[in-house]
């Protein structure tokens, strides 16, 4: 005869079983969506460009950003960070990110926007590499699933220059 303790272990372990199951069916169903987020940066101005009292150079910029990242969301996705970067090169380094300004979108509601700002983070280079510097602004994704692996992307808008004096 079986015990309550055996019969308890066999239910758990069935309902554990199922649950697991239905969570590698929700992440793979994600695999089904194809997303075709928007998204457009645009510089409206440059507020400051200054060299810093220790020799960096400093940049604060006015932003219009705007994006349709609707197309992320699925019944699995519990939210999207997304970030904007400036990206340029120097001589020391091939690739330099520069975080400019993030958010976490909670739901599909909230995942059409249109902001204007100026950047939330600094815009410092260590050292005076930024006068006269081409980069690019690039908006990053992360699409936080319930249950699955997490997945990012991005989309590159080009073709921004620095002034060659400081304002």
């Amino acid at each position: 005869m079986h015990s309550f303790a055996y019969r308890a272990n066999a239910l758990f372990t069935f309902g554990v079983t199922i649950l697991a199951i239905m969570c590698v069916m929700a992440s793979l169903s994600d695999n089904l969506n194809t997303p075709s987020p928007q998204a457009e940066i645009e510089v409206l101005n440059i507020n400051w460009f200054q060299r810093q009292p220790n020799g960096n150079d400093e940049v604060s910029l006015t932003l219009n950003i705007s994006a349709d990242l609707q197309s992320l969301f699925t019944w699995n996705t519990k939210q999207v960070f997304i970030f904007v970067a400036a990206e340029y090169e120097s001589e020391k380094n091939a690739l330099n990110q520069v975080s400019l300004w993030d958010a976490i979108i909670p739901s599909k509601e909230h995942a059409m926007f249109w902001i204007h700002t100026a950047n939330k983070y600094s815009f410092v280079d260590q050292g005076s590499n930024l006068r006269g510097q081409e980069f690019n602004l690039t908006m990053h994704w992360h699409v936080m699933p319930k249950t699955g692996y997490m997945y990012a992307d991005k989309k590159v808008i080009s073709g921004f220059r620095l002034p060659e004096e400081y304002k």
